[in-house]
C-alpha cells in the first residue's frame, strides 16, 4: 500500500530544537529590526511654518531675523536656530532669503562691505549678491541665495521650507 517513512527520534528532536531556536531568534531580532527601521516609517512633517513677526516690521531694506525650528533626525529631536534676511518688496510681497552663501556655505551679511554697498556680501571668498538674492556674475557663487516660502496669516508673517531662488545672476 503506502510507503510510510518513519522519522527517527534524533531527526524529530533536531526539527523541534531548530523550530524552537528559530522562534526565539525571531523574538529577539524583531525588536532590534523595528528599532532600526521605525524612524524611516514615521511621517515627516516637513514644511511647517514658523512665525517671525508682523509684515509691518519689514521695509524695503533687508532685516535679519532669527527663529527656531523643531528638527527630528531619526531618534534625535532638537531646536535649531535659523536666520533669514527679510524685506518687503514694492508690490507689498515679502522676500525672505537664506543667509547661506551658495559657494561654500558661509553666512552672508547685508551692506557690510565698504567696497560693495547695498549688496549681500560673503567675506569667505568675496561672494556678492544683489538685494533680491541674485548672485553677481564674476564672483565665486554659482547660484542665487535660496528663498524661504512665506505666508501671511492672522497678521503674522510665517516662513516655511527653503526653495531655490528663481532669479538668475546679474552682472556687477
Amino acid at each position: 500500500m503506502g510507503d510510510k517513512r518513519e522519522i527517527s527520534r534524533r531527526t524529530f528532536l533536531n526539527y523541534a530544537l531548530m523550530g524552537t531556536g528559530g522562534f526565539l531568534a525571531a523574538g529577539m531580532i524583531t525588536p532590534m529590526l523595528r528599532f532600526a527601521v521605525d524612524p524611516l516609517l514615521q511621517g515627516h512633517t516637513g514644511g511647517d511654518m514658523v512665525a517671525v513677526g508682523s509684515p509691518d516690521d519689514f521695509g524695503p531694506d533687508p532685516k535679519r531675523v532669527e527663529f527656531k525650528v523643531h528638527t527630528k533626525d531619526g531618534w534625535y529631536e532638537s531646536e535649531t536656530t535659523l536666520s533669514a534676511w527679510i524685506r518687503k518688496l514694492e508690490d507689498g510681497t515679502i522676500l525672505a532669503l537664506s543667509p547661506i552663501c551658495k559657494h561654500l556655505g558661509c553666512t552672508v551679511d547685508w551692506n557690510t562691505s565698504p567696497d560693495f554697498p547695498n549688496e549681500y556680501f560673503c567675506p569667505c571668498h568675496m561672494g556678492r549678491y544683489a538685494i533680491n538674492g541674485e548672485h553677481i556674475l564674476g564672483t565665486p557663487p554659482t547660484a542665487s541665495l535660496d528663498e524661504y516660502e512665506t505666508e501671511i496669516k492672522d497678521g503674522k508673517l510665517y516662513l516655511g521650507a527653503v526653495k531655490a531662488n528663481p532669479r538668475a545672476g546679474v552682472s556687477g
